[in-house]
Parts: C-alpha cells; structure tokens; sequence
C-alpha cells in the first residue's frame, strides 16, 4: 500500500504540469460549416503568441453548436499539421 502512496504523490506534480494552458476570448464569428471560429483573443502563453483576432480550425471533439458572436469563451490549442487547432472550447464564466 505504501508503493501505491509513493507512486500516487509523484504522479501528482505530473498532473499539474499537464493541465491545458486556457486561454480566453471573444467570438467574432461561428463558422460551423467550415468547423471554423474566429476569436478576439488573449495571448497564448505557451506559443507566446500575442493577443489577436483571428481564425481557428476545430478539432472534432470540440462543437461550436452552443457558441455565437459575442459569447465570451476559454479555449485551448494544440498544433496539427503546422496550425493551431482549438481542441477544447467552452463558455467563460
């Protein structure tokens, strides 16, 4: 039991580390047809990418269905082919 201890407290600095890098932004507008969405948003910290509008691809996990200019959302990217890809977006509260 003590091993499983162990292994459960180095385990956990790892889970922090690999929590997404949110980042939050406006819609500017759904393109749902194109599984695009182009956002008013943050810089990205982990690309050191500066505050921008600009377009998004999203991955097919991630639905813009419930999402419509304006609506204020959190978002994370993963790169895939050589561009950003939302992969998760939901709304910010």
């Amino acid at each position: 039991m003590k091993y499983l201890n162990a292994i459960a407290v180095l385990a956990c600095p790892v889970l922090v580390w690999a929590a997404p890098d949110w980042t939050r932004a406006v819609i500017v507008k759904v393109e749902p047809e194109k599984a695009r969405v182009i956002l008013n948003h943050q810089r990205i910290k982990r690309i050191n990418m500066e505050a921008m509008i600009m377009p998004f691809k999203v991955a097919d996990g991630a639905s813009l269905a419930a999402f419509k200019p304006g609506d204020k959302v959190r978002f994370t990217v993963i790169e895939k082919n050589d561009h950003l890809v939302i992969d998760a977006i939901e709304a910010d509260k």
